[in-house]
């Protein structure tokens, strides 16, 4: 997963993005234009977007799980993205409960797709990577997570045992696309 966010953010022209990533810290891996960071659970992404401010790539590795109303948050996300944004979203799908402070949710592929489709963004990539061996490792009983250590450590991918998931999301550049419609619904 790191390794395939990070090809991917750096396929982007990061010296030109201005760029929110909700608690993480990557300041120092790209060269960005600007680089904010909104600490969850302080910043609570559900309640809506920042105020008045407006982004080229938000980056949500490993914490829409935690958050009571994903699709809200979606559709901030959404909202505070520039016409042709960018959306980096990573999420678990097996691996153990971890209440930071609440553990909601799991996405598959599928998932994380419907997820931003339904808030207005056209799904670039999804993908996903597990295997048996990190799987039983980390069911272990301990809060903990296990480190990787690459002499006992297979980085093989099973697409049946999927440990965590990502999809990569651009808002539409056409002007006037307003995301999340709530009436398709009842179609």
């Amino acid at each position: 997963m790191n390794q395939e966010v990070k090809k991917f953010i750096q396929s982007l022209d990061c010296s030109r993005l201005d760029v929110l990533e909700i608690s993480g810290k990557r300041e120092d891996d790209f060269n960005f234009r600007s680089y904010h960071v909104a600490e969850y659970p302080e910043y609570d992404i559900c309640a809506g977007p920042l105020a008045s401010e407006s982004f080229d790539l938000v980056i949500a590795e490993q914490v829409f799980e935690h958050i009571k109303h994903p699709d809200r948050a979606a559709v901030h996300v959404f909202q505070m993205l520039r016409p042709g944004g960018t959306f980096v979203i990573t999420t678990p799908f097996l691996v153990k409960i971890h209440p930071t402070p609440l553990d909601c949710f799991r996405w598959s592929q599928d998932g994380l797709r419907i997820l931003l489709e339904t808030a207005g963004f056209s799904v670039l990539q999804t993908g996903s990577w597990g295997n048996r061996q990190c799987l039983m490792t980390d069911l272990k009983p301990d809060i903990r997570w296990a480190y990787y250590i690459p002499a006992i450590h297979s980085l093989k991918n099973d697409p049946q045992l999927p440990i965590s998931v990502w999809a990569f999301g651009r808002k539409p550049s056409l002007q006037g696309s307003t995301g999340y419609n709530p009436r398709a619904d009842e179609s």
